[in-house]
């Protein structure tokens, strides 16, 4: 089969297109036979050595994939060869075969295509949990969604408004807003050109937010924290933006607030019945025209490092797919 390898840390020009031997499921496995490939912010770090998770070298990145199962392991009797499943991990997606851990391998919707299955459950699955589980968010309450048109970003802009919040989108270009306010956004903020804080002052006639959405962190979080309304969430997704910004803690004092970590991938293990729930809410979402990814760009899986590279300088808006073909 043919799979992209990081054969050595370094950018997505490193990558190389190889022919390797098939895989074998092993106990509690799934051998998965991949249609598509959505690839996500973490997968940039991975390549790099900069995220959480390091699988050993050589691997092939991708964490999100659909695919149709060709072999299951001992011990797994929820699938079988022929479902159409979506599945995730650290790495994996970007090749031909994939072995994925049962667990989180689930049957997609029927009349679900491969491309929405391996759009969907990542970034609709952390936002979601984000804002009903973390942050509970209410209806009436105020969101303001950092790093607004990323793929988490718009899940998070589209998600709450279906939760009947108000929603403040912010991002960097007038392009990426557009999408934004397409899909639910009601403000609109371009932190390249405008004071993130005043805005928002603005916005909220001086109370501020009730909750932030910031998967990008950087320079951006001290002044969405300071712009929360008393007993506000700060919910810490990720940090996009490069830097793990450092907090004074006063500022959560002061506002009687919290600031509260959402780890979608642990949570799928540590609360398995609850993320299923989760994700069987989104399929239903999805299948009724409620929420929808959406995709900036299809490439190839040749064109797999240049989809990265361009996720890397910030050129995808929503998801960017790696689609595989037949042969």
């Amino acid at each position: 089969m043919k799979a992209i390898l990081c054969r050595a840390y370094g950018l997505p020009d490193t990558l190389t297109l190889e022919d390797v031997p098939s895989l074998v499921p092993g106990p509690g496995e799934v051998l998965t036979q991949v249609k598509a490939t959505s690839l996500n912010f973490p997968d940039t770090l991975t390549i790099r050595n900069l995220y959480q998770f390091k699988p050993a070298l050589p691997f092939s990145p991708g964490s999100e994939s659909s695919g149709i199962v060709k072999a299951v392991g001992e011990d797994v009797t929820h699938l079988k060869p022929g479902d159409h499943v979506f599945t995730f991990g650290s790495h994996g997606g970007l090749a031909e075969e994939r072995l994925s851990d049962a667990r989180v391998t689930i049957p997609i919707p029927d009349g679900m295509d491969f491309v929405t299955g391996a759009s969907t459950l990542y970034a609709f699955g952390t936002s979601y949990h984000a804002l009903k589980d973390r942050a509970q968010l209410k209806p009436g309450e105020t969101l303001l969604v950092l790093g607004a048109a990323g793929g988490v970003g718009l899940a998070a802009v589209e998600l709450g408004k279906l939760m009947g919040a108000t929603v403040i989108a912010a991002a960097s270009t007038a392009e990426k807003l557009a999408v934004c306010q397409e899909k639910g956004a009601t403000y609109l903020i371009n932190y390249s050109t405008e004071d993130l804080r005043e805005r928002i002052k603005d916005i909220t006639q001086g109370k501020g937010v009730d909750v932030v959405y910031d998967p990008v962190g950087d320079k951006w979080a001290e002044p969405a924290i300071r712009s929360l309304a008393w007993k506000g969430r700060y919910l810490i997704v990720g940090f996009a933006g490069g830097d793990i910004p450092k907090i004074p803690l006063n500022l959560a004092l002061l506002k009687g607030s919290s600031l509260v970590g959402v780890f979608w991938g642990a949570f799928t293990q540590k609360e398995a019945a609850l993320s299923l729930k989760n994700m069987q809410e989104i399929a239903t979402l999805v299948m009724q025209g409620k929420i929808s990814p959406h995709i900036s760009k299809q490439y190839s899986l040749a064109e797999a490092p240049q989809a990265l590279t361009d996720m890397m300088e910030r050129k995808v808006i929503g998801k960017a797919v790696v689609v595989l073909d037949d042969e």
